[in-house]
């Protein structure tokens, strides 16, 4: 039995089929439905880019839509996508390399990266920080860390890296490995 078809629906097989005014109508429809799906996803303006996106791919991959299915999961999931799109391109994470210009706390070129990265050394043990500190931040070789730090160069690179790690997991867990 084949199943009926929604006020929504009908409209957009009769687009399919070539008759514009039920196609307008449907456009009309779902135009309405879009801006309450981005209503609260994307700012106004970039919502209103979003709605005309999913109207431009719906138009676009019309032919693909089989009516045996309901048309709202179809035009739903084509505005998830886009919005995706959205937040990829909009919502790009940086990288920071940890270098000199982003060193100890109190550091003039950078405060407030110096302080966050001095909060963070703060958490793991003196001998992990103070080898960072050193290698990492002050671009010191392993040699001359180990000879100011009074640690042997295989404990340097054993702390720099066992405190790179806490640092990472501390990071990206969101504060429970340490």
């Amino acid at each position: 039995m084949p199943r009926s078809l929604s006020d929504w629906e009908s409209a957009f097989v009769a687009g399919q089929d070539g008759d514009r005014h039920a196609y307008r109508a449907f456009l009309e429809a779902a135009e309405a439905h879009l801006k309450r799906f981005f209503a609260r996803k994307a700012p106004p303006a970039d919502a209103a880019d979003l709605v005309q996106d999913v109207l431009i791919a719906l138009h676009t991959k019309r032919a693909s839509y089989d009516p045996a299915y309901p048309l709202m999961p179809w035009v739903n999931t084509i505005a998830k996508y886009k919005w995706i799109d959205w937040l990829r391109k909009t919502h790009r994470v940086t990288h920071v390399e940890l270098d000199d210009t982003y060193g100890d706390p109190g550091t003039p070129q950078q405060p407030a990266a110096g302080h966050a990265v001095g909060m963070l050394l703060n958490n793991l043990p003196r001998r992990q920080a103070e080898a960072i500190r050193l290698v990492k931040l002050q671009g010191m070789t392993i040699a001359e860390a180990s000879a100011v730090s009074g640690q042997s160069e295989s404990l340097v690179k054993v702390n720099i890296h066992r405190g790179l790690k806490k640092l990472s997991a501390f990071v990206y867990d969101e504060g429970e490995a340490i």
